[in-house]
């Protein structure tokens, strides 16, 4: 019973059979108390455990008293997955303060709205990372900011405290060091008096859509959704995960880093991905788990065929984040042995992933639903079915209720859905339907037993010829081609049908797939007018994506109307 899914999840039940609103520090104080001395951050430099983390962060905290952080300041922080965000981010809980985790692909003018609109009176920020010089970035935002902070372009920036990432070493003169936060022996003081409602995060969205916006996220929404996760997706003791999704992003914040401590696992968070380091880290480390986006799936199957690795230890994946090729799940299991993939969907305004396959799913769940709206065992609501978020649909023109099995837009409603954006009301109430659901902006259907299947978003349906078309219908057509690894479809203006598909398709390696191919093989499984016009085959670093690995689809129509410009 203890190795099946019932099983693990009655355990935790039983470890936390009254849920008992909490903060993020508070949990990972109770999981020191319990687990003290277990790995929590796994690198191949060292591995943290969980006691060495709580006094690490409370140094910090200590630290960030020193500089003038209060309760409810906004801490920006601009760092890849190193163990320091770890350890900034139990630190800036403890204080009480607000953590602005930003995207670290973002160049000086998103950075500079960031920072300015999110309110940030201390950034912590890499010095430099893959190439990109952060310092020269914020050299032309704010002149003098190593003495100055903001200056008169950021006014409420106070400091800047530069993080040597990339080996380390002397960061430039003038300039604060991290180390000034983390001195030896400054991690006195009782943390500060923080409410579980009180919030925690001020994380943007990825902007599929539009530019970013700073949702809210609570102490109560964070550890309830990570302990939702767990339990939804029965962690055994000692769960172990490996991920190189950012930290800056729900995905590998809430699914891994927050998620752990609940069954005294840890995670094994990497700087960049790479299939063959992933797979060398679950041998070495004995990760019996991995948080994946699709593309990341199919990449370690590949290298698994290409070099043998002990991958024993491997017992599940979440598999999410984007759009699939049906052959992904058998391959899972035929090639890495994965005895557990889940799948499921979420967005930051829900705080994380909200529905998820159960881990004894049939293949057949992976391959027609993104999961059932996601039970959270003791940390659910009462007054949301002892759920954290509910879902029903409605007709995205009318906003009319729509019944169980029909296609509308997905909108949400419980006690893990945002109360809305920082310091943006209108589109707050944008975002909102009058009796206060939020409209995700994505197409689906509930079927029953609470499970979800997405059909695309609201916005990105289009009609040609007068005639609907969903983008996912062909891109799922397209990926079941064998040469095709990812399929991306974006309407473009047609002058004489309106708007017509365009497919950005990225092939393996040495295919010889041609386009004209690809269109046939829409052309003799579906209408005419759903045939893209144009095909254009490219590289998977040329599809941009959000941190989560969904495609930015407004910046993929902007491409696709230049390139047919230019030919």
């Amino acid at each position: 019973m203890e190795d099946s899914a019932a099983g693990r999840q009655a355990a935790l039940r039983a470890r936390f059979e009254t849920w008992r609103p909490t903060t993020l520090h508070g949990v990972l104080d109770d999981a020191a108390v319990a687990f003290g001395a277990r790995p929590f951050v796994i690198t191949p430099e060292r591995t943290w455990t969980y006691a060495e983390v709580v006094a690490w962060s409370r140094r910090l905290a200590g630290g960030l008293r020193r500089i003038g952080v209060e309760p409810g300041d906004k801490v920006a922080l601009v760092i890849a997955n190193y163990p320091e965000f770890v350890a900034m981010k139990y630190a800036i809980s403890r204080i009480g303060a607000v953590a602005v985790p930003l995207n670290i692909l973002n160049r000086r003018d998103e950075l500079r709205y960031l920072l300015e609109q999110s309110n940030a009176a201390v950034l912590v920020t890499m010095d430099r990372f893959r190439g990109v010089d952060y310092l020269a970035m914020i050299d032309e935002i704010a002149p003098g900011w190593e003495t100055g902070g903001g200056g008169n372009a950021l006014p409420r920036l106070r400091q800047v405290i530069v993080f040597a990432a990339e080996g380390g070493g002397a960061v430039r003169a003038a300039a604060q060091p991290f180390e000034l936060l983390d001195e030896p022996g400054g991690g006195g003081g009782l943390d500060a008096p923080v409410s579980p409602t009180a919030d925690c995060d001020i994380i943007y969205t990825s902007g599929t859509t539009g530019a970013p916006k700073g949702v809210q996220l609570t102490h109560d929404m964070l550890t309830r959704t990570a302990f939702g996760s767990a339990y939804a997706r029965a962690f055994e003791d000692g769960h172990c995960i490996v991920f190189s999704l950012p930290l800056y992003h729900v995905f590998g914040y809430v699914e891994g880093l927050l998620a752990t401590p609940f069954v005294g696992g840890a995670i094994i968070p990497q700087l960049r991905f790479d299939a063959h380091d992933t797979l060398a880290a679950i041998e070495q480390f004995c990760a019996t788990d991995a948080l994946l986006i699709p593309a990341m799936s199919l990449a370690l199957v590949d290298a698994a065929r290409e070099k043998s690795y002990r991958l024993a230890s491997l017992r599940c994946v979440l598999a999410s984040g984007g759009r699939a090729p049906e052959r992904l799940w058998q391959e899972l299991r035929d090639v890495l042995a994965i005895e557990e993939i889940t799948t499921g969907y979420g967005m930051t305004e829900t705080t994380a992933s909200t529905t998820v396959t159960c881990p004894d799913d049939p293949t057949e769940r992976l391959l027609t639903t993104n999961g059932r709206i996601r039970d959270v065992g003791p940390a659910g609501d009462p007054a949301c079915g002892n759920r954290l978020v509910d879902y029903r649909t409605i007709d995205p023109i009318t906003g009319s209720l729509l019944r169980a099995g029909e296609i509308g837009e997905l909108v949400a409603k419980g006690p893990g859905v945002t109360r809305g954006y920082y310091e943006k009301p209108a589109e707050t109430a944008a975002a909102f339907t009058s009796d206060g659901w939020l409209k995700t902006g994505d197409l689906g259907r509930i079927l029953p037993g609470g499970y979800i299947t997405l059909l695309g978003r609201t916005k990105e349906s289009y009609r040609c010829g007068g005639e609907q078309v969903l983008p996912t219908e062909v891109e799922d057509l397209l990926t079941t081609h064998p040469d095709v690894l990812q399929a991306q479809v974006v309407p473009v203006v047609d002058e004489r049908m309106g708007e017509v598909g365009v497919a950005f398709v990225v092939a393996r390696p040495d295919s010889d797939v041609q386009p004209v191919a690809l269109q046939r093989l829409v052309a003799e499984r579906l209408a005419r007018f759903k045939v893209p016009k144009h095909v254009f085959l490219v590289s998977a670093e040329e599809i941009p994506t959000t941190a989560s690995g969904r495609a930015r689809k407004f910046l993929l129509a902007e491409i696709a109307q230049r390139r047919i410009a230019a030919e």
